[in-house]
């Protein structure tokens, strides 16, 4: 294996950590911003208020993670110049 096939190796790998650990800080932070939102007084079930504002919250942080994720790739593959880094 030649020294750039390593290099793209170790970057890939990286960046795979990398969207794990944001993953899960998208996750806690779904779970803590939107359950505050949505759920002022926790109680033994969730109203449908509760239940479509918990939804609606969820969806608008992982669409807003999505976008922020693939600008992101896409920063790095510019700045690489080599859009074939992160094909599989």
């Amino acid at each position: 294996m030649d020294s750039d096939a390593v290099k793209k190796t170790i970057i890939k790998q990286a960046l795979q950590a990398t969207n794990t650990a944001n993953a899960r800080t998208l996750i806690e932070n779904i779970n803590e911003k939107c359950f505050e939102r949505c759920v002022p007084k926790p109680g033994s079930s969730l109203s449908s208020g509760e239940q479509t504002c918990l939804t609606s919250c969820m969806e608008k942080y992982m669409a807003a993670w999505n976008e922020v994720n693939a600008t992101y790739i896409r920063r790095i593959q510019q700045e690489m110049g080599n859009q074939s880094l992160f094909k599989q």
